[in-house]
């Protein structure tokens, strides 16, 4: 009798029984396909909004439409995160907002967690997320800030552009310091953009830590379920300062930010510890 399978349809059987095998002991795989769900999830996400954002465009609070959608990659890829240091936000005031940056998945807590609770926010961001198909579209409608490093003066003026409507709408811009993602136990020094534009608009410094990402390892492929504790630092006034104090805030503002690094992380590595 002959079979009532073809080859491909053996062959994707096969690999579907395998899939489970390969999640449990395959810690290569389990970081791609994570890494696979969380895109496709949120790319899938914004495409259905689309219809939804595209009649307030670049409306920041497009985002706390998203984040109520998106936030459920968190599950998906096995993240829980803890929020602290919420009384410090004052939905009324106008911050620029800096934070550690240690993974795309930053995304999922400054963005889908802490929007909903910061009502009004819009992000500095690298101008090629902005052809990332509908995510990036959706985050342009959104009111994202993207700049081109490599053309320093037009990203001077975007951000100069970015804060003038903060001051005027009375709502916050997150910037990431560091430049780029570092997830090596560190807070890496500080590019002095956000300081300069705090300064010049006498706008408050809001630092915000995410704590070390220990379930994740970019050398060795492992992405494992983990916690991250988002703390929320009192803002750092900046009313009467001037470029003559830059350096002194931005180390100010770093070292804080060390601190509740290194404390936020070693809390949760002793919670692992007593939980194992």
């Amino acid at each position: 009798m002959a079979s009532s399978f073809s080859y491909p349809e053996l062959f994707l059987a096969g690999f579907i029984f395998t899939l489970p095998f390969l999640y449990e002991k395959s810690n290569v795989f389990r970081y791609y396909l994570k890494f696979f769900l969380y895109y496709s999830y949120v790319l899938i996400t914004c495409t259905v909004l689309l219809p939804v954002v595209f009649f307030y465009p670049r409306d920041v609070t497009n985002l706390i439409v998203a984040s109520r959608f998106c936030r459920y990659a968190s599950r998906i890829v096995g993240i829980e995160w803890e929020l602290r240091g919420l009384e410090h936000w004052d939905n009324e005031q106008c911050y620029i907002v800096i934070s550690n940056h240690q993974s795309s998945l930053d995304i999922l807590g400054s963005m889908f967690e802490m929007w909903p609770r910061m009502k009004r926010c819009t992000v500095v961001a690298k101008r090629p997320l902005m052809f990332a198909g509908a995510f990036g579209f959706g985050a342009w409608l959104s009111g994202l800030v993207f700049i081109d490093r490599l053309k320093t003066d037009k990203a001077r003026r975007l951000m100069k552009q970015a804060t003038d409507r903060v001051i005027r709408e009375k709502t916050k811009l997150w910037i990431f310091p560091e430049g780029a993602r570092y997830n090596n136990g560190n807070i890496q020094p500080f590019k002095k953009g956000a300081f300069y534009l705090a300064i010049d608009a006498q706008v408050p410094i809001m630092p915000v830590v995410f704590s070390q990402y220990y379930f994740l390892d970019n050398e060795t492929k492992t992405f494992e379920p983990g916690k991250v504790v988002i703390t929320t630092l009192p803002p750092i006034p900046t009313k009467g300062m001037t470029r003559n104090d830059l350096e002194s805030l931005s180390d100010m503002a770093r070292q804080k930010m060390i601190e509740v690094f290194n404390d936020s992380s070693k809390d949760l590595v002793k919670q692992k510890k007593i939980a194992i």
